[in-house]
């Protein structure tokens, strides 16, 4: 059969207005599409693609496991599961996993353990949830109300009750916000959907300060910064703050669905047979994929060559900006980066994304004003250089047609 672009018009729900051209086939951090033609690949599928396209040892993975079991359902356990939550458990302040099949599922199963860890611990009154203005945690009904962007969350009729927000890095309103009441907050250790914000270290540990005057779970939503995105295994552990649940997913199955939350053998004890489940969830396809995933990744070298190539990209971004003013500041860390727009060109970030994909680049935004790059953590440096140079064309076309 043969389909095009405009056959997504056709047939599919219009949610989505994705790009003109159609991809169909990746290797690395080069795409090509229908008509042949090749792309950099600065965005992941947003921070999902940790190693690029067809990594050789993913495939072999998934053609390895694809031949000896793909599904089972919850009523069994599988190898690759236990294998994977072992690596997760040992690699983390962690003893327990659950497994799910996203980001935003993997945010529901610990919005749902902090409610009813609360309930048993404490009683009913104890069920308010704060997070913070711009976050993002899923497209749940209860995750996207949770999350701090009312757009994602209107329109919709009523929305779950006893969530409360307020601004990050704004620790004076959070002590105001929080009580005995609290019986969890949801924060990203660094926004991804909301501009690439970077904690203010004082911020985090007095949030996790709060939270233990309170008795309030603290959740770090890490499906964007974690598995590797900010040169550690995960943000928290730069952080000095640990949290009491944490969720993984995006990078996590290298671009495989697989969604995880992870807490401690105390806290899971709420989680009894019967409270929470998933078809999907924990299948070894994806556990068997993820598996290999963190066994690359969670290395000194990729780990350290993060660091390196977010030098880089600063290094030739800064070399744009001097020719072509266009950004106040690259947020961000490791290879999770936002250039800021400045003045001139606030709310056309997607000008440059457009930009961009016509000198056959793929980028992303985080809002209006800010450009977001979520590359391959083993990207080459060529791959880094080559485009940059394309970026700096998209950058000139914009800047001059301004």
């Amino acid at each position: 059969m043969n389909v095009t672009r405009a056959t997504f018009d056709e047939v599919m729900v219009p949610n989505y207005n994705p790009a003109s051209m159609v991809p169909v086939r990746g290797e690395g951090s080069r795409v090509w599409d229908q008509n042949g033609a090749e792309y950099v690949d600065f965005a992941g599928g947003i921070a999902v693609n940790v190693l690029g396209h067809c990594h050789p040892e993913l495939v072999k993975a998934l053609e390895e496991q694809g031949r000896k079991l793909w599904h089972l359902s919850n009523v069994f356990t599988n190898e690759p599961a236990m294998r994977l939550a072992k690596k997760l458990t040992d690699a983390t302040f962690a003893d327990r996993v659950y497994f799910a099949n996203s980001g935003a599922e993997s945010n529901e199963a610990a919005l749902k353990l902090a409610r009813r860890y609360a309930l048993d611990k404490f009683g009913e009154d104890k069920n308010q949830i704060i997070a913070f203005n711009k976050g993002f945690h899923g497209r749940t009904f209860f995750t996207v109300t949770v999350g701090g962007q009312a757009a994602y969350s209107d329109g919709f009729g009523p929305k779950p009750g006893a969530i409360d927000h307020c601004d990050y890095n704004d620790l004076a309103a959070f002590e105001a916000l929080i009580s005995d009441k609290t019986c969890a907050v949801m924060m990203e250790p660094l926004q991804g959907e909301g501009g690439i914000i970077s904690p203010e270290p004082e911020f985090v540990k007095g949030v996790r300060a709060l939270c233990d005057k309170h008795n309030a779970l603290l959740i770090f939503d890490e499906v964007q910064s974690g598995v590797g995105r900010t040169g550690h295994l995960y943000a928290y552990m730069d952080l000095g703050v640990t949290p009491d649940i944490m969720t993984s997913a995006k990078a996590l199955g290298g671009g495989f669905p697989i969604g995880a939350m992870l807490t401690t053998a105390k806290i899971a004890e709420s989680l009894k047979p019967g409270t929470h489940g998933s078809t999907y969830g924990g299948n070894p396809l994806a556990c068997a994929v993820a598996e290999k995933v963190l066994d690359i990744v969670n290395n000194e070298t990729v780990l350290k060559g993060v660091c390196e190539k977010e030098e880089l990209f600063r290094s030739l971004l800064n070399d744009i900006n001097k020719k072509y003013p266009f950004f106040e500041e690259v947020r961000g860390k490791g290879l999770l980066l936002g250039c800021a727009l400045n003045e001139k060109f606030h709310g056309k970030a997607r000008d440059f994304l457009n930009a961009a994909t016509q000198e056959k680049l793929m980028c992303l935004v985080a809002g209006a004003n800010v450009v977001r790059f979520a590359p391959s953590l083993v990207i080459s440096e060529e791959d880094i250089r080559e485009g940059m140079a394309r970026f700096e064309r998209a950058v000139a076309a914009v800047v001059n047609a301004d």
